[in-house]
């Protein structure tokens, strides 16, 4: 076994406990996306091209609602512009790899995937391989995210509404949350974020998100260069 799949496989394993709640996301959307009127193909080819739970449930939602394509695209970039946020701190370790390698890694790049490769980057700063572990985590997550819209489509009749299967939504990105709140500071940015998302909920085009995203990086902004001030 050589050392790039033994990180790849690493990278398998280490996103695997954050996919638990990404299967019923799956299906929903697959659900949404037939109650949508967008056909099985169009569901199923949405989760291979844009590859985004929140972007799809977004795309699905303002489709069914009558919005124009400008509205449905603009609010789908918004809705993943926090990817802009992943490839500025995962470009650190990849700048001596190959174009190609750096595309098919920006296509891998989702919240799990970032969470679990981009402490594994901090862990092996030297491994010139460590990108495989992006790729492991990545294609994980593509993989079963394929099969759980490939389930909803299929299901999507037979599954009752009673279940409210619409709770794995947010439960999915509150997982990632807590992964990573090992600090006060780090709960205060997670709930200054949160706390702007509710204020500014109601903005058009679901530009709360970057509200809330921006706040957060303020508050965390502030609390570091604080710490730097004290321990000057």
């Amino acid at each position: 076994m050589n050392i790039q799949y033994k990180i790849f496989s690493k990278g398998c394993i280490d996103v695997l406990p954050l996919l638990i709640p990404v299967v019923p996301f799956g299906i929903i959307f697959g659900v949404i996306g037939i109650e949508s009127g967008l056909g099985s193909t169009v569901t199923f080819l949405m989760s291979i091209i844009i590859f985004a739970g929140s972007s799809q449930l977004a795309f699905a939602q303002l489709f069914t609602g009558g919005a124009t394509t400008p509205v449905i695209v603009s609010s789908v970039a918004i809705v993943n512009s926090r990817h802009f946020l992943y490839s500025a701190v995962i470009a650190q370790y990849l700048t001596k790899l190959k174009l190609f390698w750096k595309i098919v890694l920006s296509y891998f790049l989702t919240d799990q995937a970032f969470i679990v490769s981009q402490k594994y980057f901090k862990q092996q700063p030297k491994n010139k391989d460590r990108h495989y572990h992006l790729l492991g985590s990545g294609f994980t997550l593509w993989f079963v995210w394929q099969l759980s819209t490939v389930a909803g489509i299929i299901l999507g009749e037979v599954i009752p509404k009673e279940l409210n299967l619409a709770f794995a939504v947010p439960l999915t990105f509150i997982s990632l949350i807590i992964v990573d709140i090992k600090k006060i500071d780090h709960l205060i940015v997670a709930i200054t974020s949160g706390v702007f998302a509710i204020i500014f909920f109601n903005l058009p085009l679901r530009t709360y998100i970057i509200v809330a995203a921006a706040a957060g990086i303020l508050v965390a902004y502030g609390l570091s260069h604080s710490k730097l001030y004290k321990k000057k």
